[in-house]
């Protein structure tokens, strides 16, 4: 296993299981946050193992794999729980609601029951998988300059050592140009 599937691997399942998961995938709701945490710690554990600095388009990389694992997991979990819980999430939406609203928590379970045939869980789970690819490849992104501490490329390379390449001025190769010595009757002298 390469040094960037292990950490894409982590954050992967991470945003999967957590994004699959009734009730807890509720911060979902808030720009995927699974997703972008999931991005995040894979990035994290990436820079973390890395001998050289880690630039953005590696966070994005990252992200990008772990988004791809996450999406496969949220699908293979996803997808069961959605068709055998649906029925009891809508039992809870609507019970909340009915305590706020009794007309609106019936209109809701109407759309819900109406809304929960196999094709559209299937549908809506393939829009999940690909908008947590798109926030995970952000969280990545994102988590790059919050963890990298170090700095980036080679620079530019130091000043060369004293007395190296023969006078001041002269160049490279001691033979640059030197003024004749002044004698007398020269004028310097």
């Amino acid at each position: 296993m390469n040094n960037k599937m292990r950490p894409a691997l982590i954050g992967g399942v991470i945003l999967g299981v957590l994004s699959a998961i009734p009730f807890v995938n509720i911060p979902n709701i808030c720009c995927c946050l699974w997703a972008i945490v999931g991005g995040a710690v894979a990035s994290y554990l990436y820079i973390k193992s890395s001998p050289n600095p880690v630039g953005p388009g590696d966070g994005a990389m990252i992200g990008v794999m772990a988004g791809v694992i996450g999406a496969v997991v949220y699908v293979i979990i996803g997808v069961p729980l959605g068709l055998i819980l649906g029925n009891t999430m809508m039992g809870v939406v609507s019970s909340v609601l009915s305590n706020v609203d009794p007309a609106q928590a019936e209109l809701i379970r109407e759309q819900m029951a109406a809304g929960q045939s196999v094709g559209s869980v299937i549908i809506g789970a393939l829009i999940g998988a690909v908008l947590l690819t798109i926030f995970s490849t952000l969280g990545g992104v994102i988590a790059v300059p919050i963890f990298e501490k170090r700095k980036g490329g080679p620079g530019a390379p130091p000043p060369p050592p004293q007395g190296f390449g023969g006078q001041p001025g002269g160049g490279y190769g001691g033979g640059g140009y030197a003024p004749p010595p002044a004698g007398p009757g020269q004028p310097g002298y």
